[in-house]
């Protein structure tokens, strides 16, 4: 496997480096570069190895690491390692693995290189959702609810998120209204474009776009912020973690 460690603290990358190779020598390191331009340069020279994962620091020398992402339009998977948490949520919308916080932690590294090659060897067999298309097409894109004696229909572009209360299931507009519909989320998850909807847990299945933050409270456990919001905190099931920042940021 070939890594790429984009740091501007020389001894920040050099420590990375020596974790790297402590728990797998056989990982092979093309290059250490601290700037954003640096990094460019290196992928749009068409002789250059192209890595399969790169070590990302969001503050580099001359600027955001994300410019890099931006610029170069990358789709190889990154583990962020930074001093911020700030930049969760934008680092899970990118083809993140992971993000880690310095010092980083050889075990949360261990686990991050784990969780990549399991990803790695589950597109091979092409069974990863990173490899999966979706026709929208073939998805139900309107609801049809009742209240009292009235028919109401939503597009499913309103629907915030489902949620199961009191062994019934509900969808939420965006606008807050919520309204009683006759699908378990299981059947919901087979109606709706996966590319869209997510099922964070037992009891929700929420819209990409209703995500307004995300938290790391430890590690295996993230938090969200939705809108509309919830009366209760909303976690992200520890089993459905890894899938859920594939999806994010496919």
């Amino acid at each position: 496997m070939n890594i790429l460690i984009v740091e501007d603290e020389e001894l920040s990358a050099e420590r990375l480096h020596k974790l790297i190779m402590t728990i797998d020598p056989s990982i092979h390191l093309l290059g250490i570069f601290p700037s954003v331009l640096q990094t460019i340069g290196y992928f749009e020279n068409e002789s250059s190895v192209k890595p399969d994962l790169i070590f990302l620091d969001i503050h580099l020398e001359d600027g955001d690491g994300f410019r890099i992402i931006e610029h170069l339009n990358l789709m190889i998977p990154i583990i962020f390692t930074t001093a911020f948490d700030e930049y969760t949520l934008k680092a899970f919308k990118t083809n993140s693995i992971d993000y880690l916080l310095k010092p980083v932690s050889p075990l949360e590294l261990q686990a991050s290189l784990s969780k990549f090659k399991k990803l790695s060897e589950a597109a091979e067999n092409k069974r990863t959702i990173i490899e999966q298309t979706f026709d929208s097409e073939k998805y139900k894109d309107r609801f049809l609810c009742t209240a009292g004696s009235r028919f109401f229909t939503f597009k499913t572009t309103e629907i915030a998120y489902f949620t199961i209360e009191q062994r019934a299931t509900f969808l939420r507009l965006f606008d807050g209204r919520h309204f009683a519909i006759e699908y378990s989320l299981d059947k919901l998850c087979q109606m709706i474009d996966p590319g869209q909807f997510f099922r964070i847990n037992r009891t929700m299945l929420i819209c990409f776009a209703a995500i307004n933050n995300i938290q790391i409270i430890s590690a295996g456990k993230l938090k969200l912020e939705l809108n509309p919001a919830l009366s209760k905190e909303t976690y992200v099931s520890p089993d459905r973690i890894t899938e859920f920042k594939i999806w994010l940021g496919k």
